[in-house]
C-alpha cells in the first residue's frame, strides 16, 4: 500500500504534508494488523487448496481469456495457460499426462488448433504440472523448454517410460520468444530446485499490463527445510524464490494452480466491463500467506532441530 493511501493527485496537493504522512502510516498499519488478524492456512490446508483432489486435477475448467492474447486451458485445480501469437502457440504447464485429452479439448474449445503449439514451458518438475510434456511434443512437434536446476527432476519423469524432451535448457532471466510475444523466465527456487516464474507484458485495448505467473513456493506438508540430506540448501532457496517474487509488481497475478490467484471467483465475476483478473492487491495477499507459513514451518523445524 502506498504512502498516499490512494489519494488522488488533486487532494493530496490541498493537504499538509504532515497529514499526508500521518494518513500513509495510519494506513500502513492497518494494513498490517489486516495481515496478521486473517486466520492463516496450515500446511495441510493451503496444499488442500491448491491441489484438491485428483478429479480436481484432472476436469478441465471452462477455458476463457484472461487478459489479451493469454488463455486458460487447465482443469480446476492445475492451471495451464495458452499464449496465442500470429506465430503459434505457447503452452505453459501440460499437466498429468492423462490430462493432455482435457487439455486439447480446451485449447479447440476456444477456437484455437492444438498442432499449432510451437513451444511448451513449464512452471516447476513435478508431475502434476509437466508430466504431460512428452505427449504434447509428439501430438504437436512443439519445442519443449525448462529450467537448467530442474532438468535432472525432469530427467527421471518418464510416463510409460517416455524420455521426458528437454530441447532448450534455460537460465535465470532468459526469455522465450514467438510472434511479437516475449516471456522471461525467472528463477524462483524452493519448491523444485528450478521453479520457474513466468513474466510478461500482455497488450488489451491500448493498454499494457504486467502479467506474473507463479511457478510455486508452497511448502508442502512432508517438505524438510532443516537438515534435509537431499537439499542441504533448500531453506535458502525459498529466500531466494521468496525475494525475486518481492521484486516484482504484477497487474495480472496467476500461479501454477488457480486458487493460487482465485481463478473461479475471478472467472465467475466476468461481465464484460471490467476484467477481474487485473487484480495487483492478491498477488501481495498471497506471497504474505505463503511466506509467512514458510517462515513459520522453518521456526518450528529449527526448533525442532535445536537450533
Amino acid at each position: 500500500m502506498s504512502a498516499n493511501c490512494g489519494w488522488p493527485l488533486w487532494l493530496r496537493c490541498g493537504v499538509p504534508l504532515a497529514l499526508i504522512a500521518l494518513v500513509g502510516s495510519l494506513c500502513a498499519s492497518v494494513a498490517l494488523w489486516a495481515q496478521q488478524s486473517a486466520t492463516p492456512l496450515s500446511q495441510e490446508e493451503m496444499f488442500r487448496r491448491n491441489v484438491g483432489s485428483m478429479e480436481q486435477m484432472l476436469t478441465p475448467f471452462p477455458p476463457h481469456r484472461i487478459v489479451g492474447n493469454l488463455y486458460y486451458v487447465g482443469t480446476e485445480s492445475l492451471s495451464s495457460f495458452l499464449v496465442v501469437t500470429s506465430e503459434g502457440h505457447i503452452l505453459i504447464n501440460t499437466n498429468w499426462e492423462r490430462a493432455v485429452d482435457g487439455l486439447q479439448s480446451s485449447v479447440e474449445e476456444l477456437g484455437f488448433d492444438f498442432a499449432d503449439i510451437k513451444v511448451v514451458l513449464g512452471s516447476h518438475a513435478h508431475a502434476d504440472h509437466m508430466e504431460g510434456d512428452a505427449l504434447v511434443k509428439e501430438l504437436t512437434g512443439a519445442q519443449v523448454m525448462a529450467m537448467a536446476a530442474d532438468v535432472p527432476a525432469l530427467r527421471r519423469m518418464r510416463p510409460g517410460d517416455k524420455e521426458h524432451p528437454i530441447d532448450r535448457v534455460l537460465e535465470d532471466g532468459d526469455e522465450v520468444r514467438l510472434g511479437g510475444t516475449v516471456l522471461v523466465a525467472r528463477l524462483t527456487p524452493g519448491h523444485t530446485k528450478g521453479c520457474t516464474t513466468w513474466t510478461m507484458v500482455v497488450e488489451e485495448d491500448g493498454v499494457n499490463y504486467d502479467v506474473v505467473i507463479i511457478g510455486s513456493m508452497g511448502s508442502n506438508p512432508g517438505f524438510q527445510f532443516v537438515n534435509n540430506p537431499d537439499n542441504p540448501s533448500i531453506a535458502d532457496e525459498y529466500k531466494q524464490g521468496f525475494r525475486v517474487l518481492r521484486s516484482l509488481a504484477p497487474d495480472v497475478p496467476l500461479g501454477s494452480h488457480p486458487a493460487m490467484y482465485g481463478m473461479q471467483d475471478k472467472y465467475a465475476r466476468i461481465d464484460g466491463t471490467q476484467n477481474p483478473f487485473v487484480d495487483p492487491d492478491v498477488y501481495w495477499e498471497e506471497l504474505n500467506a505463503v511466506e509467512a507459513l514458510f517462515l513459520q514451518v522453518l521456526a518450528e523445524q529449527e526448533a525442532a532441530a535445536g537450533r
